[in-house]
C-alpha cells in the first residue's frame, strides 16, 4: 500500500511540470522527501499509463537529459516526440538544452 501512495505522490508532481519543461527521476524523489528514490520514480513512471486522470510521464529523464524509459512508450519514438511537439529539442536520445529547460519541483514550487 505504501507503494501505491508513493506512486500517487509522484503522479500529483508529474502532473505539475509545466509543458515545455523536463525534470529528472532524482529531482522528482527529492522533492517527496526521498531523496535516493530515483529508481522508485522511475518504476512509478513505467506505471504511469494506467494513472487517471494522465500523467506527463515523456516530461522526466535521467539526470544527464537521456530519454532512458522510451521503451516503456511502447514505440521506439513516441517519448522524443511528445517531447517536440512541446517544442523541446531531441538529438540522439537526449535533449539538448536539458539545463535551460530543467524544473526542479524543489525549487520551483
Amino acid at each position: 500500500m505504501e507503494e501505491l501512495n508513493f506512486y500517487e505522490c509522484v503522479y500529483a508532481l508529474v502532473r505539475q511540470i509545466p509543458e515545455g519543461r523536463v525534470t529528472s527521476y532524482g529531482a522528482i524523489a527529492r522533492a517527496l522527501g526521498r531523496d535516493g528514490a530515483a529508481r522508485m520514480v522511475g518504476y512509478a513512471m513505467g506505471n504511469a499509463g494506467k494513472a487517471d486522470p494522465p500523467v506527463p510521464a515523456h516530461r522526466v529523464l535521467n539526470s544527464k537529459g537521456q530519454l532512458s524509459a522510451k521503451a516503456a512508450f511502447g514505440h521506439p519514438t513516441l517519448m522524443q516526440q511528445l517531447l517536440e511537439n512541446e517544442g523541446i529539442t531531441v538529438e540522439n536520445d537526449r535533449v539538448v538544452n536539458f539545463k535551460t529547460i530543467y524544473w526542479d519541483p524543489l525549487n520551483e514550487l
